[in-house]
């Protein structure tokens, strides 16, 4: 009998033994790398497994900085993970090199529901070559004028949503009450914070670094009209080179109606945002946060444009059929626990997540819902350069030189403040430059 038991018992652990080798394991690498997040993923995907056997998710956390490299030696290695969670500016490269499934992510999409997705963010992961969505849409973060509505309306201003209407402010607001001017306009040629405003305006006029020859348009009609826009608002701007912390602590303390920032800066028109030197800012204005407005789109004589950031999953190239239902179970189930990570720098993009969204951060309370509503619908018309998806790795390169080198904050800071520039021979600088760097790249 003992014989018996143990033959019996042998064969129980080969059956086991067998099950546990056909165990599909999902490899799901997440740019939410800091510990306190991986661990909300890892408790997402604990019980995305409980709930389905037989699969296993391994969550890596990676930089997202390194993810290039890192997939480079992935392929090298025949190794590549099934999920990649990355900034929508890798997706038209990884698509190119034929590393995504196209036909998993639409699967996903699908499934979910395509009209449960924002439509701007389904048309950034497109990919043009194959008219399919090359990634999932999973979160991001919008940036906006922020603005006094109280103000605006006490005045008989519009939103500052059009240039007209942002240039009418400018004139209409220094003097006002307690405002000494109406905008902190970034100007400091030495922060990232210029180039990241005026690419919006940039933008809303049809200026794009490249035309779709991959030729270099720094000095186009539209850019220099854009130049021209964004620097003439000096006239009614904080003095002096400026960036984003100016920006924020002039709109608290009550110097100025209007701000570019993104939606990180929520909880900071609440609470008060923290100074250089330590300490937070004393807020002037009683209920500053339901007193502002999000005007994230702005229309230029060339078009329109919102700017910020958009992340994707990526479904790669030979995933594990399992992976698609562990996309799946993120952006449905699991959707609201990674929101809740950054509630201000994740904002959905999936319609029926939005009211969850609203409930996940105590600041909220202190915004409108026509603010909260124009922050979910930012994603609409959110454009970057490195988007564009007629641009290929070198012009997505050169893209990054741009920023890198601070080639805008440098014209714009020569126009507005130093006066040794136009914007005629600003962009004709431009020009010269983005030239030299594409040599380099090419």
């Amino acid at each position: 009998m003992r014989f018996m038991r143990n033959v019996m018992l042998a064969g129980l652990l080969v059956v086991g033994l067998a099950l546990v080798g056909t165990a599909q394991t999902v490899v799901f690498w997440t740019t939410d790398n800091e510990p306190d997040r991986v661990a909300v993923y890892e408790d997402v995907a604990a019980r995305f497994m409980a709930a389905n056997p037989g699969i296993e998710v391994e969550i890596v956390p990676v930089e997202e900085a390194a993810i290039s490299q890192r997939i480079a030696t992935a392929v090298a290695a025949g190794d590549l993970p099934d999920i990649v969670r990355m900034g929508i500016e890798r997706v038209a490269t990884f698509a190119a090199d034929g590393l995504l499934d196209e036909d998993a992510a639409e699967a996903v999409i699908n499934s979910i529901g395509i009209t449960d997705f924002r439509a701007g963010p389904l048309a950034m992961v497109v990919n043009p070559a194959t008219g399919k969505y090359a990634a999932v849409p999973y979160d991001g973060w919008i940036q906006a004028i922020w603005y006094r509505t109280d103000i605006f309306k006490a005045v008989g201003l519009t939103p500052p949503t059009s240039w007209a209407d942002i240039n009418a402010a400018v004139d209409a607001l220094p003097g006002v009450g307690n405002l000494l001017y109406a905008i902190t306009l970034g100007t400091d040629p030495g922060q990232n914070y210029p180039h990241q405003v005026f690419e919006q305006v940039a933008i809303s006029n049809n200026a794009w670094p490249f035309n779709s020859d991959g030729e270099v348009t720094m000095n186009t009609p539209e850019m220099i009209q854009a130049l021209e826009f964004y620097t003439d608002l000096q006239r009614g701007a904080v003095p002096g080179p400026q960036y984003w912390r100016g920006a924020r602590e002039a709109y608290e303390l009550d110097q100025t109606a209007m701000l570019f920032y993104s939606t990180y800066i929520m909880d900071d028109l609440v609470e008060g945002s923290g100074m250089e030197g330590g300490g937070k800012v004393d807020i002037a204005v009683e209920d500053l946060a339901l007193k502002t407005g999000f005007a994230s789109q702005m229309v230029g004589p060339g078009g329109s444009a919102s700017y910020g950031q958009l992340v994707t999953l990526g479904l790669m190239d030979g995933a594990d059929a399992a992976a698609q239902k562990v996309v799946e179970y993120f952006l449905t189930e699991g959707y609201i626990d990674v929101l809740a990570l950054a509630p201000f720098g994740k904002v959905p993009v999936l319609e029926s997540a939005v009211d969850g969204w609203k409930d996940l951060s105590p600041f909220f309370a202190y915004y409108s819902d026509e603010t909260l509503a124009q922050i979910a619908n930012g994603f609409d018309t959110m454009q970057r350069w490195l988007f564009r998806p007629d641009y290929g790795p070198v012009e997505r390169a050169v893209i990054g030189d741009i920023e890198g080198r601070l080639l805008l904050p440098q014209v714009i800071s020569n126009i507005a403040l130093e006066g040794i520039m136009t914007p005629v021979t600003g962009a004709a600088w431009l020009q010269e430059q983005v030239e030299a760097l594409l040599a380099e790249r090419q």
